[in-house]
């Protein structure tokens, strides 16, 4: 996966990332292997290298203040491989995944508007003031329409 230095200087698509991730696995036939089964499960165990990253740090400041460079290095490597992996994922499932992230992202703020919040901090959760009935939302799906627990906040 080679890019130009023009490339690395702009923001970077999911669709630019999509596309990479089809073209180096298709140079190394890899196509095979890239089931959605197995791209989960890799998926998963890049999110466990990354949280090896912050197992023993405790809280960490926002903008990792006393983190070396390298460690900075060696995350943003390990949020890559989750990020990439993810893309590739979506991709095989046929999800597009910045649609799928904006309409997530319009889901949560009706279930949790900005005028009703409150934190918990004994607990450390995020809610609405109202009640888990409350909370239960009617689903409207591409397929079909069912009634769910509304998801913890992300």
């Amino acid at each position: 996966m080679t890019g130009g230095v023009e490339e690395r200087d702009q923001s970077v698509s999911l669709d630019l990332l999509k596309q990479k991730m089809a073209n180096f696995a298709k140079e190394r036939d890899w196509d095979q292997f890239h089931s959605p089964r197995n791209l989960l499960l890799a998926l998963v165990g890049e999110v466990g290298e990354l949280s090896e990253i912050f197992q023993w740090k405790g809280e960490v400041p926002k903008g990792l203040p006393d983190w070396k460079e390298e460690e900075k290095v060696h995350l943003g490597e390990e949020l890559s491989d989750v990020l990439l992996y993810l893309v590739r994922l979506s991709d095989i499932c046929g999800i597009d995944l910045g649609k799928a992230a904006l309409r997530k992202v319009e889901l949560n703020a009706i279930k949790y508007p900005a005028s009703k919040k409150n934190f918990n901090t004994s607990n450390g959760t995020a809610h609405t003031g109202t009640t888990a009935v409350e909370r239960t939302k009617t689903v409207v799906h591409p397929f079909n329409v069912q009634s769910v627990a509304a998801p913890k906040p992300i």
